[in-house]
């Protein structure tokens, strides 16, 4: 970037201005801005394909604990049948329905959470391949200094 306004500062201190090299000196901008948001786009690529293998580990741990849980409660539900009038059965019954709601809700969050990044991993290469495609197009051509 500082070529580019380098060789521009020359041409207009030396008079030497044309139209074409005003485009050029345009297009070189261009260039070398679609080559900097490529370069951001990848390093925000790099932080999320960073994090999805923990989001991944995190919504497996969530599913086992659900699982778990609807395990005790499915458990907790059979002995309160053999003896409905139980008070103590019936709350221990309840509390474990209630914590196998909790985890089914902490479970279905982190697989919502996990198929939210892959969208954002997706988008993003889809971004840069974009872009790419277009810097492909307009390469960034630095003019030497003399």
């Amino acid at each position: 970037m500082s070529a580019v306004f380098f060789l521009a500062v020359s041409m207009i201190a030396t008079g030497q201005v044309s139209g074409d090299s005003i485009s050029s000196l345009h297009q070189q901008k261009q260039s070398l801005e679609l080559s900097t948001k490529v370069n951001d786009l990848k390093m925000k690529l790099a932080k999320l394909e960073n994090t999805l293998d923990k989001k991944n580990r995190e919504m497996q741990s969530s599913t086992t604990d659900a699982q778990r849980a609807a395990d005790d409660n499915s458990r907790a539900a059979a002995k309160l049948n053999e003896d409905p009038q139980n008070k103590k059965l019936a709350r221990q019954a309840e509390s474990a329905g209630d914590n196998a709601k909790k985890c089914a809700k902490r479970a279905r969050v982190a697989a919502d959470n996990l198929d939210d990044l892959k969208k954002d991993i997706e988008t993003l290469k889809r971004k840069i391949a974009d872009d790419e495609a277009k810097l492909a197009d307009h390469p960034v051509i630095i003019p030497n200094q003399q």
